[in-house]
């Protein structure tokens, strides 16, 4: 699984999934325009965006481009496993938050998405 970051945290939230060292995932660090085109292509199977609020910045081209029920924004709240697992079953594939919450949301979303390698 390849995950792209972006957003004004992308470094830190890529360290924060390559710390984790997970099989079968790759990070990388974007933008939300080249994420885009690489999710609808094929090159890239999630994008975890960052912003100070966690909500409007951290995805709205990706909202646009992709469309919303491909989007969740977790804002600053901290999501639990299962929230993410389900959201995962259903098709989302791009997720934001704020960035302040790095280091509790990236973990769990990486985990969650390495689940399903």
């Amino acid at each position: 699984m390849k995950i792209l970051t972006g957003g004004v945290g992308k470094a830190e939230t890529a360290h924060a999934v390559r710390e984790l060292a997970l099989d079968g995932v790759e990070v990388s660090v974007s933008n939300d325009m080249d994420a885009a085109a690489s999710l609808r292509a094929g090159r890239a199977d999630y994008y975890l965006g960052t912003c100070h609020t966690g909500a409007g910045a951290s995805l709205g081209v990706l909202v646009g481009l992709l469309g919303r029920e491909a989007c969740h924004t977790f804002g600053r709240s901290t999501p639990t496993a299962d929230e993410v697992a389900a959201l995962l079953s259903g098709g989302t594939r791009v997720f934001g938050f704020s960035v302040d919450r790095i280091e509790a949301v990236a973990p769990t979303l990486a985990r969650a998405i390495a689940a399903r390698v």
